[in-house]
């Protein structure tokens, strides 16, 4: 099951405490406490897994090492170490307290979400031509503790949109060598699944039906990942009752969640066309038309024309749409 929607709570690492001391020599008995070290971070790093944030469903908390008290002769105490957390791309990061939002967008790219306390100064840090013998020593900062919501919302080049059962894993198995559960039954996808076609992300999201903003079948969870595609390829069995029908159906679902949804680069993949004559395909191609004037043909099973949509994709990946 994917979880892309968490709420955990992280604690930043406390300022190590400074040190009030004097040196023990004789004719150099000055204040020699140091410094105390910088408490650690509470660190997102991003990752290309989608499963990544499985790791909360039942770890709720993330907790930063504390700094280190300083020492004598001026020694600083040592950092504590920050806690690094995996998160996958495209995980937008709510700070529940401040309403902040801080958002995972690349491979290894690295956001501080909670920041460690400051180390406390020893007494050496007060002395002075005034004061030559400083008692004074500061304890740590506390470091940040708040909640936060993380909320996955995929980024991907071309996003696979369409009924359930019209061909969008068997697509991405094939052109990106991914491995999408593949079936005859509604709902073979319960997630989203990604696959790279050199250097192209497509997304496979999960079929939607009539009533999907509303909720129904796997609802709206899913419709919001399609906010983050560039394109959609909006995949339409040939070989359906009413392919038409299919194509306006999803579309409306489409825009009741989010009429920017309708607004995206849109290309109609007509799937299973060696299940129809071609003049029956011929009539479905023109009916959609109506609506949608992009339209490509598919068959898995016809060499021809899956090389006319590696083509096409190579056409996209060198920006000629």
């Amino acid at each position: 099951m994917l979880i892309d929607d968490v709420t955990i709570k992280v604690k930043a690492g406390k300022g190590g405490d400074g040190l009030a001391t004097f040196s023990k020599v004789v004719l150099e008995n000055g204040p020699t406490g140091g410094d105390g070290g910088r408490g650690g971070n509470v660190v997102a790093e991003g990752v290309t897994d989608l499963g990544a944030l499985r790791q909360f469903r039942y770890k709720k908390k993330v907790v930063a090492d504390d700094g280190r008290p300083g020492g004598q002769n001026r020694r600083e105490g040592a950092s504590g170490r920050d806690a690094v957390i995996k998160l996958p791309v495209g995980t937008v990061i709510h700070n529940l307290e401040t309403g902040e939002q801080k958002e995972i967008t690349g491979v290894g790219e690295r956001v501080i979400i909670a920041r460690g306390g400051r180390g406390g100064f020893g007494n050496y840090h007060y002395r002075s031509s005034r004061n030559t013998s400083p008692t004074r020593a500061d304890e740590g900062e506390p470091g940040e503790e708040f909640d936060v919501r993380l909320e996955l919302k995929l980024i991907a080049d071309i996003g696979l949109i369409g009924y359930p059962n019209v061909g969008k894993s068997t697509f991405l198995n094939v052109f990106t060598g991914a491995k999408s559960k593949v079936a005859n039954y509604q709902f073979t996808t319960l997630e989203p699944h990604l696959g790279v076609y050199y250097g192209l992300i497509l997304a496979d999201i999960p079929g939607l039906i009539k009533g999907a903003s509303r909720g129904r079948g796997l609802g709206h969870k899913f419709l919001q990942h399609i906010e983050r595609t560039k394109m959609l390829f909006h995949f339409i069995a040939a070989d359906s009752l009413d392919p038409v029908n299919d194509y306006l159906i999803v579309r409306r679902e489409l825009g009741k969640y989010n009429e920017k949804l309708l607004q995206k680069p849109e290309w109609i993949i007509l799937s299973r066309i060696d299940e129809v004559s071609q003049e029956d395909l011929e009539k479905i191609k023109k009916k959609l038309k109506r609506y949608n004037k992009n339209i490509r043909t598919l068959s898995i099973l016809d060499d021809e024309s899956v090389e006319k949509i590696k083509e096409f994709l190579n056409e996209i990946k060198n920006g000629k749409f």
